[in-house]
């Protein structure tokens, strides 16, 4: 056994890594393809329920799409940053547990694509409402974060809104024109 370069177990078992591996990158590529793209439009008559189920299953691309989270602050609160980041924590974690019900594939790909979050500014409370009814007619799962009122401003101040986890392209569509914080 010591004068072959390669016995036969060693040829059989690369031959089996070699064939799971393209059987495995197939049935991805096969399982991306499956899904539509972002660029097809959805028509304004669509059901809740349909509307729901193209938020699940739209956008999921291949491994080399990218996914991210915005999160839209506003900036005329006048909020100090252990504020924000608070702020902007509840609204990460509340769009977190809303993408886990309604849009679990998408929550997936951007768990794989590193959970990119980027935060912006607005500065009224009508611009981050115009955002938000923007993003919810593009299908983007969204979360509005009202704060309590027990430090800085007042009760019911809406003081964040995360958009995504989707893909940048998507939110790019909305938030693509607001200034980072």
């Amino acid at each position: 056994m010591g004068d072959k370069l390669l016995d036969t177990t060693q040829i059989i078992n690369g031959l089996a890594v070699m064939i799971s591996f393209f059987v495995g990158y197939k049935y991805a590529l096969k399982r991306g393809d499956a899904c539509p793209k972002s660029d097809t439009s959805t028509s304004s008559d669509v059901s809740e329920e349909g509307a729901a189920a193209a938020v699940v299953d739209r956008n999921f691309g291949g491994f080399n799409d990218n996914f991210k989270m915005v999160l839209v602050v506003r900036n005329d609160l006048k909020m100090g940053k252990g504020k924000i980041a608070s702020q902007c924590s509840h609204g990460a974690v509340g769009a977190y547990q809303r993408a886990v019900k309604c849009t679990p594939r998408l929550l997936r790909a951007w768990k794989n694509c590193g959970c990119a979050k980027i935060a912006v500014r607005v500065e009224s409370e009508a611009e981050l409402m115009t955002i938000k009814r923007a993003a919810e007619k593009n299908q983007l799962n969204t979360c509005l974060i009202r704060d309590a009122g027990r430090t800085q401003i007042e009760p019911n101040s809406k003081t964040v809104l995360a958009i995504g986890p989707a893909a940048a392209a998507d939110i790019d569509r909305v938030t693509g024109h607001l200034k980072l914080l």
